[in-house]
């Protein structure tokens, strides 16, 4: 478990000072900081030393952690040998049985206080059986990794907000991370999966300044999950336009028109896809014609067809056009928190959301836009 400060283990493997300031410059744009940042970076990197990481994986499908090793800025490798101490992790230690549980309470007694816990996965309650590893249950485990740790990140939207196990009927009882860690700093890190670059780029933050990033009032870093979808979105002029693919292979949808109508829940969505994309920045599923499922909101799962428009009814839609336009407020910053109560009442009553329910009038559209 070497402790040796990040900018001592570049120089073992000869990278220049410039080349330092260079790796702190793309560290500095990850993390949507100025470009005034950079020396601050650079001066934290100097003197920080790897924080000791485990990894905890429970009821989850290890989609989190495929997303992590696609990470490119930093890379998997560069986060693993140069940013962190990955001290336990299931899928990627060499590890297993004892030895595996050996290194975790290792990790544990000499980074007392000082080490992260990630988690990945729901926890069942309903019965401690449900899920273990190496016979303990992940209630158990959970409880004596985070006693002692610095803070608790949860990665992916079953440890953020329970998930997939948790959508009805909820048939294992499981709960997030945040229902049985009330008293550590959080980090919750949804997606199903997350961005690559988020996961790490959490990390990376909290390595430079020693502290969690800002959060929105659902423990998300707001720097990663401060705009939604939709107002990041390159399809977001046509929606202004009432431009709107009626389906997946028509005219519309050739013209990379939006895609809201055919379930796109971007508007109501909070994340970085966008602009951070997958597999180097070369595409997301909205650009790759498929309508966002909000799977970094809370019970995504629940909230109706993946296929059918949730969006705001005609009226209420006019409304808020002429509301918008009186007080200077972008129409579709309105027609956001329409549609989140839209989800709301969808969710609570778990129903489904029809097209002919919530279709917006073309026509209203092109006079509010």
């Amino acid at each position: 478990m070497n402790r040796q400060t990040l900018l001592e283990m570049l120089q073992q493997q000869g990278v220049t000072r410039r080349g330092f300031l260079k790796y702190c410059t793309a560290l500095t744009s990850l993390m949507a900081l100025p470009p005034s940042m950079v020396s601050a970076v650079a001066e934290a990197l100097e003197t920080a030393r790897r924080p000791s990481v485990i990894w905890l994986s429970f009821q989850e499908c290890t989609g989190c952690t495929e997303s992590l090793t696609r990470s490119y800025s930093p890379t998997i490798e560069g986060l693993i040998f140069d940013h962190i101490s990955l001290d336990y992790h299931h899928t990627l230690q060499a590890a297993s049985g004892t030895a595996a549980e050996l290194a975790r309470e290792q990790a544990m007694h000499e980074n007392k206080g000082k080490y992260l816990v990630v988690v990945d996965g729901s926890i069942p309650l309903d019965n401690p059986g449900f899920s273990t590893i190496a016979g303990i249950s992940n209630v158990a485990m959970l409880k004596e990794t985070v006693a002692n740790a610095v803070a608790v990140i949860a990665v992916g939207t079953c440890a953020a907000y329970g998930g997939l196990p948790h959508a009805a009927p909820n048939p294992t009882g499981a709960v997030s991370v945040s229902d049985l860690v009330p008293d550590k700093p959080l980090i919750n890190v949804p997606g199903c999966p997350p961005v690559p670059s988020v996961i790490t780029g959490v990390l990376a933050h909290f390595l430079t300044f020693g502290a969690i990033p800002e959060l929105d009032e659902l423990g998300r870093p707001k720097v990663f999950y401060g705009q939604s979808i939709h107002d990041r979105c390159y399809r977001r002029s046509f929606y202004d336009k009432g431009l709107f693919a009626e389906s997946f292979d028509d005219e519309g949808a050739k013209k990379g028109w939006c895609l809201y109508r055919l379930g796109c829940k971007g508007p109501m969505t909070y994340n970085a896809c966008a602009t951070l994309k997958w597999n180097q920045e070369t595409s997301w599923p909205v650009e790759s014609g498929h309508g966002c499922l909000g799977c970094s909101e809370p019970n995504f799962w629940d909230a109706g067809s993946f296929y059918k428009a949730l969006s705001i009814p005609d009226g209420d839609y006019a409304r808020a056009a002429g509301y918008a336009v009186a007080a200077g407020v972008g129409i579709g910053a309105v027609a956001g928190l329409l549609n989140k109560n839209t989800k709301a009442n969808a969710v609570a009553k778990h129903s489904s959301v029809s097209v002919d329910d919530f279709a917006v009038n073309k026509n209203n559209n092109n006079e509010g836009a």
